[in-house]
């Protein structure tokens, strides 16, 4: 998503100089909020890399978290085919809802293998004590690397041997380690993503 938007190309005059800023985020896709951008708002935001929006209710310019301390890393931003809506991707530092929830939408989709791996990140970075995921990535890359294959097999057994329950939880086994993996070689599941979106690129090509 890109970091540069023409704001006097946005269609400011539909809606009172307001336009409405859905935010989403980064590494979930999770819709987090919508709040109402100006042209100093979006300005703010692209100077700042602070999503920061107008207050109908305060008349000012308001940056996420500016009381609370849950504010939006900017990520990328766009805007509609109509230039009317813009698409903030951001990276949530707490939670985002007034309410003390993640989004303000409480059952807003999000990918929750994406989910899973930014909490095994979390994990490799604090290292919290009586956690299985610490253990892991204490003993070395070899044992995570050991535990990749011992998971990939008993997913295959359970595929020609065991009934749908099976499967399903062995192969939740196998993606969480090789989640785990991943991190340990400093790499992530949006890098495999990249490769991936890479070959189908190619094969359409």
């Amino acid at each position: 998503m890109t970091m540069t938007i023409d704001i006097d190309a946005l269609a400011w005059e539909k809606q009172g100089g307001l336009l409405p800023a859905i935010v989403q985020d980064a590494t979930t896709r999770r819709v987090l909020m919508l709040g109402y951008m100006n042209r100093e708002a979006l300005a703010a935001t692209l100077a700042s890399g602070k999503v920061t929006f107008y207050s109908r209710s305060k008349q000012r310019l308001w940056m996420k978290g500016e009381s609370s301390g849950d504010v939006l890393d900017l990520v990328g931003i766009e805007a509609d085919c109509d230039a009317d809506t813009l698409l903030v991707q951001a990276y949530p530092r707490g939670l985002t809802c007034h309410l003390k929830r993640a989004s303000c939408f409480p059952d807003a989709p999000g990918d929750g293998l994406a989910e899973l791996d930014a909490l095994i990140a979390q994990r490799e970075r604090e290292r919290p004590e009586g956690s299985y995921t610490t253990k892991l990535f204490e003993s070395g890359t070899r044992r995570i690397a050991q535990k990749v294959g011992e998971e990939g097999v008993e997913t295959a057994l359970a595929a020609v041997a065991q009934d749908d329950t099976a499967v399903l939880g062995e192969a939740a086994d196998l993606l969480y380690h090789l989640l785990v993996l991943l991190r340990a070689r400093d790499l992530s599941l949006d890098a495999v993503i990249d490769v991936l979106a890479g070959r189908r690129v190619a094969s359409a090509s």
